[in-house]
């Protein structure tokens, strides 16, 4: 590692990147319809995907600008390269959320026009726990260096047990939260628009849209357990780990849109993803011994990923018998 957990942003910096997200939610659920209910086509959600995109890489420009008009150029590339990096491990690992996604709306047979904003709460919440973790995170760091070993070595451990059950299906009737919620709450059969809650007779009742919204927010967390520490092993920045996760999980919902239909094409790329996750952890682990330019990490990480969505295409999926689980 070669940076310090000390952090070259000002507190006008932290505060103009979180007023910018605050102002695009609220663009998003004022101005843009996201409080109607609406079926989001694939041009929407491309031009978001392209949004999203550019920003990050308008970000990246500006980054490498300041610090270069304020620090130096070896300094201004070098976390310029940290933040692209992070943003790519980031936007590749929150993949694997899509998949979570396309499950949980097919489990419940979730209406196209009803996914938009439950996906904006879980973006929210996402953002919460992101910020909490990494705060989290960058104290250890800060306080035991050797937590960094840690976290190599549960990336391998995770990336591996990723390769060796990729294949399986994960069964949400057995999911332990779906059930506590189903034994400890009222629920009606069906869904109530976009309300996660309703009053029959008095009582408050949960709809089964707000069991959607419980296990997005908790399939976030999972994932950010894997996430976060993955992008210390690009840097140890604050700010560049907290920008680029952010910048992640704000396209991840119009991702989620573009690509959900074709899920199932991307059949590969879970094995990429566990990949990249043994590479980044064992990268952490080799740190005594070997540092890798961050140039390297991003090329490698891109090339991963690359060939495992080209695989995916070219390499025809083996058809399994299709399953059903109970709707509430």
């Amino acid at each position: 590692m070669n940076d310090a957990t000390v952090s070259f942003a000002t507190g006008p910096m932290w505060a103009g990147f979180i007023a910018f997200v605050l102002a695009m939610l609220a663009l998003d659920l004022f101005v843009f319809g996201g409080r109607k209910a609406h079926r989001v086509h694939v041009k929407e959600a491309a031009a978001w995907v392209a949004v999203w995109v550019s920003l990050a890489l308008i970000f990246a420009a500006l980054l490498w600008w300041y610090l270069n008009d304020t620090q130096s150029p070896e300094v201004a590339r070098t976390k310029t390269l940290e933040f692209l990096a992070g943003y790519l491990i980031e936007q590749s690992l929150s993949v694997d959320n899509m998949f979570v996604f396309v499950m949980i709306f097919t489990y419940f047979a979730v209406p196209p026009e009803l996914q938009r904003r439950v996906l904006l709460y879980g973006v929210l919440g996402a953002i919460v726990m992101r910020a909490g973790m990494i705060l989290a995170g960058v104290w250890l760091v800060q306080q035991f260096a050797w937590i960094l070993y840690v976290f190599g070595a549960f990336l391998v451990i995770t990336g591996i047990k990723m390769l060796i059950f990729a294949e399986a299906e994960p069964d949400l009737e057995k999911n332990p939260l779906l059930r506590w919620l189903r034994g400890h709450l009222r629920i009606t059969p069906e869904f109530r628009g976009e309300k996660f809650f309703v009053r029959q007779n008095g009582l408050l009742w949960a709809t089964p849209m707000f069991l959607v919204l419980a296990l997005i927010e908790a399939s976030d967390l999972v994932f950010a357990v894997d996430s976060i520490p993955a992008i210390f092993a690009v840097t140890t920045d604050p700010f560049i780990v907290f920008t680029s996760n952010i910048f992640a999980i704000m396209g991840l919902r119009a991702l989620y849109f573009l690509l959900a239909d074709m899920a199932e094409r991307f059949h590969l790329l879970k094995y990429g993803l566990a990949i990249v996750l043994v590479f980044i952890g064992g990268k952490m682990l080799a740190m005594p011994w070997f540092h890798m330019p961050i140039q390297w990490s991003l090329a490698i990480v891109a090339s991963i990923i690359l060939a495992s969505v080209v695989a995916s295409f070219t390499l025809p999926k083996s058809r399994q018998p299709a399953t059903s689980g109970e709707k509430p």
